[in-house]
């Protein structure tokens, strides 16, 4: 089947199964490889894209389902070549080590910042309960989190 996804606000013209998984309708035919597969099994949380502004897991989400949505991937958190503060907090304070959950995470926390401006630790806790990370032991990324929070208002998102 033939659609026209939103992805990062660009459109992006596919001819593929209506069931093909949107992990790798976005990978493959996109070209958008940021996305990572860690378990396929929607369990782990790499694969975490935002649809309409909330986190999905796309190794589970079949491509007939997102039509008529806008899809953000990790490609378009940054503007350019400018990170965006979630990514720049990550980077400065350690909250990124082997990559696989980080473009998860990061989605994740963005979700959780577009919902809530200043969030306290056990709600940064509690957004990315789903998303799990073998390197870091979670400190660093709930700091990152909780440090691009308290950069609102101070520096523009």
């Amino acid at each position: 089947m033939k659609y026209v996804l939103r992805v990062n606000g660009k459109r992006h013209r596919v001819d593929v199964p209506p069931m093909k998984r949107l992990l790798d309708v976005l990978r493959e035919d996109c070209g958008l490889t940021g996305t990572k597969e860690g378990c396929g099994e929607g369990e782990c949380g790499a694969c975490t894209v935002l649809v309409d502004g909330v986190s999905v897991n796309s190794c589970l989400m079949p491509v007939c389902q997102v039509r008529d949505s806008d899809i953000m991937t990790i490609e378009g958190l940054s503007t350019g070549k400018k990170l965006h503060p979630l990514q720049e907090a990550f980077t400065r304070l350690g909250g990124a080590q082997c990559g696989i959950c980080t473009p998860g995470m990061l989605l994740t926390a963005y979700e959780l910042l577009a919902r809530k401006k200043k969030p306290n630790s056990s709600e940064v806790r509690e957004a990315l309960e789903g998303n799990l990370c073998r390197c870091t032991g979670y400190t660093k990324i709930f700091e990152s989190v909780l440090a691009a929070a308290a950069r609102r208002g101070k520096k523009r998102d």
